[in-house]
């Protein structure tokens, strides 16, 4: 039986509108007894009455209170069978919707690579998260992410990905998203996606970037025909140090403890990943810099003693 159907029975179920066939399908769920405890829990759910400590001046009050003709208290079992129904709605949304919901996050230095119900596959950067209906993909193709990822969409309805800095939406092409903190970019490497992030709009071809960094909106031409991290290479076009130093974070289990730098001057290079000393002198030596790698995976790095 497909999730739809097992859906439709469950809701026609709650509802009281079961066909005797339908009726004898609904028994036949593994989960059904399941379900039923959720309706008789709900149904048992009562409010607690709290009362004072053993010594408090109103104990007896509230006892009397307790112990009037129960008619004086007829509001509250309205109350009751509303937070019955809550209890219910909820457990019930989390059965039918939540139990599709896929995620899968990547670690330090771990980059993973996955492929969606549409045959669209997704690589995801270290310390990324990616998250998507199975049961509702053929209706609505939408993924959220957090972190960094290169789509390749396969032809179909409108693709959606959604971060809480942008969206990207498109029909079938292939495309980096990058949102890390203060940062938003979209590198299009084939056909064309359009962007959205606050105000700003606009549609970016094969070769066009896009990036929103602390409200400032920038755009240019990429340069390579694939993003290099998925070449085990972090690149760099005219971003902050601390950018730079987070993204090694990010590659590495490590600590950067900058002494003296200005975290806002601008790098352009790249540092290969699998090589913290190759790495760290990648970022350093263009920019005058010293590095050190003590114990507990801490690099220290501060300006080169002239």
């Amino acid at each position: 039986m497909c999730s739809m159907d097992k859906n439709d029975l469950i809701r026609k179920w709650l509802s009281g509108e079961l066909s005797p066939e339908e009726s004898e399908a609904f028994e036949a769920l593994e989960d059904a007894s399941f379900y039923r405890e959720i309706i008789s829990d709900a149904a048992a759910f009562k409010a607690p009455v709290f009362l004072g400590g053993a010594d408090s001046p109103a104990l007896e009050k509230r006892l009397s209170d307790v112990r009037k003709p129960e008619k004086k208290l007829n509001w509250v079992r309205p109350l009751m069978r509303i937070a019955s129904v809550l209890v219910l709605g909820l457990a019930m949304y989390y059965l039918l919707f939540q139990q599709d919901l896929v995620r899968v996050e990547t670690g330090v230095g771990e980059k993973t690579a996955i492929t969606l119900p549409d045959a669209s596959s997704v690589a995801l950067n270290a310390l990324t998260e990616i998250s998507f209906n199975e049961g509702e993909w053929e209706d609505n193709r939408e993924v959220q992410l957090e972190g960094e990822a290169f789509f390749d969409v396969a032809k179909g309805s409108k693709f959606v990905v959604a971060t809480s800095g942008g969206s990207v939406s498109v029909l079938g092409t292939e495309f980096n998203v990058r949102h890390r903190g203060r940062v938003f970019e979209v590198r299009c490497f084939e056909g064309q996606v359009k962007v959205v992030s606050g105000d700003h709009t606009t549609v970016l071809r094969e070769g066009d970037n896009f990036r929103i960094s602390d409200g400032v909106v920038t755009s240019g031409k990429n340069t390579d025909s694939y993003p290099r991290w998925t070449r085990n290479t972090s690149d760099f076009q005219r971003v902050p140090m601390s950018e730079v130093f987070a993204e090694l974070q990010r590659q590495y289990d490590v600590e950067v403890l900058l002494e003296a730098i200005d975290t806002e001057k601008l790098f352009t290079g790249g540092f290969i990943h699998g090589n913290l000393e190759l790495a760290l002198k990648s970022i350093t030596e263009p920019m005058g810099l010293s590095y050190s790698i003590n114990k507990n995976n801490e690099v220290r790095v501060k300006p080169r003693e002239q």
